[in-house]
């Protein structure tokens, strides 16, 4: 059976992975070199020899984000079930434009969407999909914000309106917003910068304060965004509040959960949610918490009309819309041409059960306690607050991007670097369900041991 052949493959790989280096040391000229000297496609080449090439390649010039001791960005380890997924969407290779070519397929991803709506407290009749990934769905909730706030945007453009388009956001927000003004053809000066508090959240005052002003002014607010988990310091905005003041003001409140979403699922952190139910649209991605393969994204809106009249239209070459089918997903969404994307998720769920998934969650924050309460015994500095488990730290006399890269280079662990308040800091993320305590206390106590080593180097005298 495919899962047999699968999962001996994927068990002898994560225990290679597991127990090998973290980063690789090439440069780009390598890599160059040796595809050239082996490939140049004038004649084929056996499968058996080029799939081991392109897997020791991967073996031994990537970052090895599955990893336990990977503490980077939100790139989860991924659990078995999902690959499997991945593989037969592959190999069936459907086509989810239409309910008419994949029924299957796209009954799976709706029951999957659907039911995570419920969680997330959106009524029925929402409208979700699957997206590559978060910047496309933040996207799709700035053209429906759009669709919605001004009846002639979708045939006529913003060259309709009596004014400028402006959006709000808090200076920690995903910087996806900065592309997508630009492709929307608002502009990146449509993008109003709200402060931030102590907590790094979105400042409600401030929000109350810039719209005001830019309703003096002639310009025309139309959304909010607010973050469930922000990329550099895992910040959660106050979403009831700005709910409520969006509800108020006629502003649609867009919610980028994209990492933080996943929280809806685990009993200790689902309260840091409250509010996200008021939201008009939703992103959340799959391949950040919820253990999937790459690239697994998800686009919630409570007002479906608005997706319709934002996507629609009536190609005659696409399949005739049949009884019973209630959708045509290329009719309400960005993506045409459609990869089933969410049976990874589905067949994970399914195989883990909300519980063991709400697990998997609660254990990674629990181990990014334990580290955060290391560090903090061991003479760090931890500059950000969350309860989610991204620890941002620093130390007197630490210059970040030495020490980091020290900490890569021998294979202690992966981190990245931020600044927190214009602070340089390190940034540690457990985004997997294989890290353990002794792993975090293992890569706390090589890092202490290579920081004393760092100072006395930089207090040994010039020459010595």
């Amino acid at each position: 059976m495919l899962i047999d052949v699968l999962g001996d493959a994927f068990a002898s790989r994560e225990r290679e992975i597991d127990a090998g280096p973290i980063t690789p040391h090439v440069t780009p000229e390598e890599i160059r070199s040796y595809l050239a000297s082996r490939y140049d496609f004038r004649k084929g080449i056996a499968l058996e020899e080029i799939i081991a090439d392109v897997e020791k390649m991967l073996k031994t010039w990537q970052v090895q984000i599955t990893h336990p001791r990977y503490f980077g960005l939100f790139n989860p380890s991924v659990a078995l079930a999902s690959v499997v997924a991945d593989t037969l969407v592959a190999m069936y290779n459907p086509q989810l434009a239409s309910w008419r070519t994949s029924p299957a397929a796209n009954e799976i991803e709706k029951f999957t969407l659907d039911w995570l709506t419920a969680k997330f407290g959106f009524p029925a009749e929402t409208l979700a999909t699957f997206t590559h990934g978060g910047a496309e769905a933040n996207h799709s909730a700035v053209i429906a914000a759009l669709t919605r706030s001004f009846a002639e945007y979708g045939n006529k453009g913003l060259r309709c309106l009596g004014g400028t388009p402006v959006i709000y956001l808090s200076r920690e927000a995903h910087d996806s917003f900065s592309k997508i003004a630009h492709m929307t053809g608002l502009g990146r000066q449509a993008l109003r910068t709200v402060a931030a508090d102590r907590q790094l959240r979105m400042d409600i005052t401030d929000l109350k304060r810039r719209v005001a002003e830019d309703r003096r002014n002639g310009y025309i607010p139309f959304m909010v965004v607010g973050t469930c988990g922000t990329t550099s310091a895992g910040a959660i905005d106050p979403l009831r509040e700005i709910g409520g003041f969006c509800a108020d003001n006629g502003l649609w409140f867009h919610v980028d959960a994209a990492w933080g979403g996943a929280a809806i699922l685990a009993p200790s952190l689902k309260p840091l949610l409250s509010g996200i139910e008021l939201a008009d649209s939703i992103t959340c991605d799959a391949h950040k918490w919820f253990s999937v393969p790459m690239g697994c994204g998800m686009f919630f809106c409570r007002h479906p009309e608005n997706l319709v009249d934002a996507f629609r239209t009536d190609p005659v070459y696409m399949p005739a819309k049949i009884s019973g089918a209630a959708f045509d997903p290329y009719k309400t969404s960005m993506q045409w041409s459609r990869r089933f994307i969410g049976l990874k998720l589905f067949v994970s769920l399914a195989a883990q059960g909300e519980q063991g998934q709400a697990e998997r969650i609660e254990h990674q924050v629990r181990m990014g306690q334990i580290l955060k309460n290391l560090l903090v015994e061991t003479g760090w500095q931890i500059v950000n607050d969350t309860p989610l488990p991204l620890v941002c730290f620093t130390r007197e006399g630490l210059d970040v991007g030495e020490f980091l890269a020290l900490l890569r280079d021998r294979q202690i662990a992966w981190m990245s670097e931020v600044r927190i308040d214009g602070i340089p800091a390190m940034r540690a993320c457990v985004t997997s369900f294989k890290t353990t305590e002794g792993d975090v206390k293992w890569v706390v106590s090589e890092m202490n041991q290579l920081f004393a080593q760092y100072m006395r180097a930089q207090l040994a005298p010039a020459g010595h």
